[in-house]
């Protein structure tokens, strides 16, 4: 059933979308899905590196010290630890980190970018930035761009964690 179909059986206060909020909304369901596979798509094929080891990179770039504890790098990233664990495994035999011991818990791991990762993502950064200014920010025109910030980040805060 279309979120713009009038139903008599909506609960009182509750209205139909208007044609133009359902259109913003199936228009950010389709961004959703096809946004992060043309983010990827352009890496792969530029810097024959995902979007996922790029961000890796960038959240250890961006990162006190350059380092951070895996499971907090697997959050960041929106990642399971298990899965974070075999990225970081891949990353550290290319060289781009290594993981060592946590000094004040020596149960878990810290990812610690290397200067050879650090590198390597300023290698792949211009790709990344066309790729993001082409897919997203060359179709935003006069957009409000602090407002739009905000209402993503509002929207975001409200998604189930």
């Amino acid at each position: 059933m279309s979120a713009t179909t009038p139903d008599p059986a909506l609960p009182p206060g509750l209205t139909a979308l208007t044609p133009s909020e359902e259109a913003v909304m199936r228009g950010i369901g389709r961004m959703l899905q096809l946004l992060p596979r043309q983010l990827n798509a352009d890496l792969e094929r530029e810097q024959r590196m995902s979007a996922s080891e790029y961000n890796v990179l960038r959240h250890l770039s961006e990162s006190a010290e350059g380092h951070m504890r895996m499971s907090e790098l697997a959050q960041a990233c929106d990642m399971s630890l298990s899965g974070m664990t075999r990225l970081a495994a891949k990353l550290e035999s290319l060289g781009y980190l290594t993981r060592v011991k946590c000094e004040d818990d020596l149960r878990g791991w810290n990812a610690v970018l290397t200067e050879r990762g650090l590198a390597r993502l300023r290698e792949a950064w211009p790709t990344h930035l066309a790729s993001v200014r082409r897919h997203i920010f060359d179709h935003l025109g006069d957009i409000d761009l602090d407002k739009l910030a905000v209402a993503l980040n509002e929207i975001a805060g409200d998604a189930p964690r």
